[in-house]
């Protein structure tokens, strides 16, 4: 049985190593638009909004509106927190510097101790954060909450897409390296759903308090969750690699080809039995049965010995002339993600699309998530028979064109070409700039250099997400002054769009089919 295989073939105990994983990038969209929805009510601006019928029956389910109040008011909890928009738009923006704070310190840090290790560290900074907003009753409470949430949204979102990378069949990982934006995708809808019935009065805190219960199921199943084979054969233990390999991949499927790269012996039936029944030896497995690496993706001398792989740090990769093109190339395309506009749809679509649409603003935002989460999952599948290039230039040229569409029919006034051209846009950035950017570090570097890799490209998008929402209002406004009409700013994002395609086809190479970083590059070996 060969390496390749059909999703079909996919073991279950996979599925749901993946499904924890996932757990992690889920948080990190949640958490991004937990404020959206309740932003009047827990501002003070609206304190006692009067819930729908639909409201009602979804209160009764989480012990009704008197007993949430009276809780609140037993531990000296406010109905809302009385702030501005300055001060609000402060809190919102702790997430993002708590963010770029994850991002680049755990990059490193699950190159030195572990993706396990790092993922769990992330959930303990969800689950704490996510307490202290829920108890919030201060905004200087509330921000620290933010940043220690988007401390965890920083590093899910650097070493989650690297672990299912690695743990992935290599003919899927770019279908499941699409569960990154899915999950992401998931998170936002499902933070805006419970913000359209639990936006009143003291019930916001529900909100913020279901990021605790999403963070204390991601801990539990991290539990279970395996180390990743590749980084444990980087780090010279190869002999756990397979046998963590063979766990994920099903006891019938033939791992030679895939674990052969690493190098070491076969893990023979004694001790296959042994280790099976004992599981303290899994985690203290004997010296002399450790493989040596020999993978052409780290650096060994050209003779063909191998030593223990140094872990390169966030500036020694972008020194190293070896990484550079890599760096380079993710950095881009993570920057291209975000300027091509996606989130001035994301986050200010209750202003941009009211009335265009006879619904109102808060069902509008619902409807946008559903489409981005039920597209990005109908096109995951086309990375892997497309090809990660292919994708991205179809995304940013679709994107593209949405925005021109966008602008012309805006300052036409056409209603609705308005509103496709909204849909078309976000359906667009599911075909590639939403999952691709977060599997192309694990398959441009080796295992040396994917987490500062990866963390180079997650600052980058954290800080190209900032100046979009931070500026894009700004922006408009003044262009909106400026020309006497709305949806000038489009044709900005439409130019953006033609940069980032260019960028795409000159600096990013293709990554399908390739077995490693050497053979994506045209590299023989990598030398000291």
């Amino acid at each position: 049985m060969t390496v390749s295989r059909s999703l079909r073939e996919v073991s279950t105990y996979l599925l749901m190593v993946v499904g924890f994983a996932a757990l992690g990038p889920l948080q990190f969209g949640f958490h991004l638009a937990e404020l959206n929805a309740p932003h009047d009510v827990i501002t003070c601006a609206t304190k006692n909004s009067a819930p729908s019928s639909m409201t009602d029956a979804f209160k009764a389910l989480v012990t009704g509106k008197s007993s949430i109040s009276h809780i609140a008011h037993v531990y000296y909890l406010p109905d809302c927190i009385q702030m501005n928009e300055a001060e609000f738009a402060l809190v919102s923006a702790m997430y993002t510097l708590g963010g770029l704070l994850g991002a680049l310190s755990f990059g490193p840090l699950s190159s030195a101790k572990g993706r396990v290790f790092a993922m769990r560290l992330t959930s303990a900074f969800f689950l704490i954060g996510s307490f202290i907003e829920a108890v919030s009753n201060a905004i200087p409470v509330l921000a620290f909450g933010r940043v220690l949430t988007g401390i965890g949204a920083g590093a899910a979102t650097v070493i989650v897409p690297i672990y299912i990378s690695e743990v992935a069949p290599p003919t899927e990982r770019g279908l499941f390296g699409a569960m990154t934006q899915i999950s992401t995708n998931v998170g936002i809808l499902l933070s805006q759903t419970l913000g359209f019935f639990l936006s009143y009065s003291s019930t916001w805190r529900w909100i913020l308090g279901a990021g605790v219960i999403v963070a204390g199921a991601h801990a539990g199943g991290l539990m279970t969750v395996p180390e990743s084979p590749s980084w444990l054969a980087a780090n010279d233990n190869v002999f756990l690699a397979r046998k963590n390999l063979q766990r994920l991949r099903g006891k019938k499927y033939d791992i030679s080809e895939e674990a052969s790269r690493w190098g070491g012996e076969p893990i023979s039936p004694e001790v296959e039995s042994l280790l099976n029944s004992s599981p303290a030896a899994t985690a203290t497995t004997p010296t002399s049965a450790r493989g040596r690496r020999t993978s052409t993706s780290s650096r060994g001398s050209s003779n063909g010995s191998t030593k223990s792989p140094r872990t390169m740090g966030f500036f020694q990769v972008i020194r190293d002339p070896l990484y550079r093109p890599a760096v380079i190339a993710c950095v881009g395309v993570m920057c291209a993600q975000q300027l091509c506009g996606i989130n001035s749809i994301v986050v200010y679509s209750v202003s941009l699309l009211d009335n265009l649409l006879p619904m109102s603003s808060a069902l509008l935002t619902i409807l946008v998530s559903a489409v981005n989460l039920f597209t990005t999952i109908a096109c995951s599948p086309l990375p892997d028979k497309l090809g990660r290039k292919t994708c991205l230039l179809l995304s940013i040229s679709g994107q593209g064109s949405s925005a021109l569409i966008l602008a012309l029919s805006i300052i036409f006034h056409v209603k609705w070409l308005s509103a496709l051209a909204v849909l078309s846009f976000v359906a667009f950035f599911a075909v590639g700039l939403g999952p691709v950017p977060f599997i192309l570090a694990s398959e441009l570097v080796g295992q040396e250099a994917v987490g500062a890799t990866q963390s180079w490209c997650l600052a980058s998008n954290y800080i190209a997400t900032f100046l979009v929402v931070q500026f894009f209002p700004i922006i408009n406004d003044e262009l909106n002054f400026r020309f006497g009409s709305a949806g000038w700013v489009y044709f900005i994002f439409a130019g953006l769009a033609a940069l980032s395609a260019l960028f795409v086809m000159v600096k990013v190479p293709e990554t399908k089919g390739k077995k490693d970083a050497d053979e994506v590059w045209g590299r023989e070996r990598r030398l000291d």
